[in-house]
Order: structure tokens, then sequence, then C-alpha cells
């Protein structure tokens, strides 16, 4: 594919995400029904979809669709505005030519851009976040608009990380010890065929953030102690309370789909949860961790859309969602036991605000510690974690 058919095909991914269309599923549809497109022309489409996902708004400005809604958006002009960003001329890509999209042309002038375009949020989520970030505002809004290092979490029950590196590096991959948490790699480069490797299907690492893991460093487990995880999802915190070799371990999650790759997994990592359909059957517990549905802020880079879909209303849905599983696995923890609320959020109304609303409506509840990451540039994404000890 030319450079410009390239853009061509970007610009019909993004008509259909700009209209409420899943991103991946349209990146997937797209390199299915496009045979003619090489690994290269895939990643290169790719990457125009994210990274214009990622700079949404002043990507709009720059293309004239400042005032645009999202669904009416031209995604012509918006990826023509991102290439002004990045400081290509779009007259050297919408030439018509070989594919390539039409001419546009675009003001010269799009005008000072506000803050909310500025930060690439929606405006009614840039008060509560420049609230709750403070002077750290603008350096999370900057990294939220990069793409996402690729870390990995080394299976430490099967090798040492200083042996995985060497692996790795030994395949061809820039490889690093990470030291935001204990197990954790940092990839360079080309990333790509990392899954493709013998190490992973030996079930040596999975493929998780640097603060993820980092979260689960910071939980109180010892040997023999029942562990439930309450929302596993994929089973990544799960697996990586494994590799410390805690349990045993239980798993649950309200869609029960959400675990299907969960036995495969820990088979691959030598690993063994029970799987509850209702943990009540099987409680007290000594320790839940409740990783609960929330906003995603903190790892918008990697799940840049969520960012233009997530409204007050889902917000508020989300809050009271989170209360109910945490009451939920306090009911579930035995006397003296401890409880883990965990977020991927950077927004106090889902972190801090949920943790004092949860102790006033609980006087069995004690504050044990909080901790939270914010994503950088090139750094971990943005992660919150509490933990609580029930007394009675």
């Amino acid at each position: 594919m030319t450079p410009g058919a390239r853009v061509q095909a970007a610009i019909e991914v993004l008509d259909r995400v700009l209209r409420g269309a899943p991103a991946e599923r349209e990146l997937t549809a797209w390199s299915r029904a496009s045979r003619y497109a090489g690994s290269k022309d895939r990643a290169a489409v790719r990457d125009y979809v994210f990274d214009v996902l990622r700079n949404l708004r002043s990507a709009a400005w720059a293309g004239g669709q400042g005032d645009v809604p999202l669904a009416s958006m031209d995604a012509r002009a918006v990826v023509a505005g991102l290439l002004r960003l990045h400081g290509v001329d779009p007259a050297s890509l919408f030439t018509g030519e070989g594919h390539a999209p039409d001419p546009i042309h675009l003001s010269d002038d799009p005008g000072p851009m506000p803050d909310g375009v500025r930060a690439d949020l929606p405006d009614w989520l840039l008060g509560p976040m420049r609230d709750g970030l403070g002077s750290k505002s603008a350096d999370v809004f900057e990294a939220l608009r990069t793409r996402a290092p690729v870390f990995l979490r080394t299976n430490l029950a099967r090798i040492t990380r200083a042996e995985l590196v060497e692996r790795l590096r030994a395949g061809g991959f820039d490889a690093a010890a990470e030291p935001f948490a204990t197990g954790a790699i940092r990839i360079e480069g080309q990333a790509r065929g990392l899954s493709n490797l013998d190490a992973f299907a030996d079930g040596l690492f999975e493929f998780q953030d640097a603060g993820s893991q980092s979260l689960v460093d910071r939980l109180p487990l010892t040997p023999g102690a029942r562990i439930l995880d309450l929302c596993a999802g994929g089973g990544g915190k799960t697996f990586a309370m494994a590799a410390r070799g805690a349990g045993p371990l239980f798993a649950h999650d309200a869609d029960p789909a959400r675990l299907r790759d969960l036995p495969l997994r820990g088979a691959r990592a030598g690993a063994s949860v029970t799987l509850l359909s209702r943990p009540e059957d099987s409680a007290p517990f000594e320790g839940v961790v409740a990783d609960v549905p929330c906003s995603g802020s903190g790892s918008w880079r990697r799940a840049p859309e969520a960012r233009w879909r997530l409204t007050p209303q889902r917000l508020a849905e989300l809050n009271r969602l989170q209360d109910e599983i945490l009451d939920r696995a306090i009911a579930l923890t035995q006397l003296g036991g401890w409880i883990a609320y965990m977020t991927c959020s950077v927004l106090d109304a889902e972190n801090t605000q949920r943790i004092r609303a949860a102790v006033d409506r609980d006087g069995r509840l004690e504050p044990l510690s909080q901790w939270s990451c914010l994503p950088v540039e090139g750094g971990p994404d943005g992660f919150y974690l509490a933990l609580l000890r029930r007394l009675g």
C-alpha cells in the first residue's frame, strides 16, 4: 500500500468508529477484508486510527471540526488535522492518486485551542480531572495523548526476571528490567511476535502493565491464605498473585464469558485457580481483591475511544456499581481479613471518594493504606489501590 492508501484506509475505519463502532472490531474487519495489506500496512493503519483517538479534539480542531459533535465529524478532516499537528502537510498524502484520499482544503488558521481541546478531553471532564490531579494535570494529559509502552510480567514461579530478559534479548527483542514492579520487563522498539515465542507458550511471561503488576506487589499475601479475585476478568491479577506463591486462589466475574480463557492461561502458567459462579457459597475468604469496573481513565492510551464514550451519567452508574461490589467484597471477607479495592482510574470519584463513602456506610472497615500511580509519558498506566481491614 502507498502512504496515501494507508491514510485512506484509516479514514474509512475511523468513519465507522466516530459513529460508535468499536475501534478494535473495525480494524479487525478491515484487516480480514484487505488481504493485500501487509503487516507494515496494517500497523500503519492501526497507528493512524489510535493516534487520532488519543488526540481527537485537537486533531478535529486542526482539521476545522472543533465544534462538530463526535458522531458528525468528517473523518477525512480529522485525519488531515492529525497530520497537521504532526507537522505533515496533508496535501502530500491527500492527492487522489494510488488509492489516496482526494485533495482536502483546510483553513490556514483554526484559531487558538480551548483548554479542553488542548487537553484532548470532553469539557465536562476537564474540571474534575484537574481538581484531582492538581499540578500534575498537564503531564497526565500529555501522557494520555501518547502511545503506551509494552510491559511484560515475569512468571516468577517458573523463571527469574534476569533469565527471562536474556531469553528475550536472544530472541531479538530489546528487553530490560522495569524497576516499577518486581517482575516487570519493558520492551523497547519492536514488540510484534512476542506471543509467538516459546517462552510465552511455556507460560514464562504475560502481557501486563507495570502499574497493574505493582498493585499485586502491594497486597498482603501470605502462604495458605484463601484469596478471592472477585472481578477476575481474564485473570491477569489472579495469575500475578499465583506467581508470588499465593493461594489457594478463587476467581469470579459477573460475566462468566470473561473467565473463558482463564483455565487455559492457568495451565500455561502452571497455576491452579478455582472458578466460582457464586462466591458466597465458599466464603469467607482471608483476602478479597475487588478490581472494579471503572472509566479506565488511567489506561486511556490503550483504549482511547473510552474517554469519548464516558458521560456524567455513565460515571454515576459506575460509582453505584463500585459501591455495590465493594460492599459485596466486605461481606465475603472474614473478620480480620483484608479487602483490596482497585481501579485503573485517575478520577477521585472512582477512588478516594468511594473509600470514604464505604467507611461512612460500614463501621466494620478500617482503612489500612492507599496508593496510586499516574500515567506518565513512557511509563506505566494510572492505577489506584486501597487496602481495608474488616473489623466486625
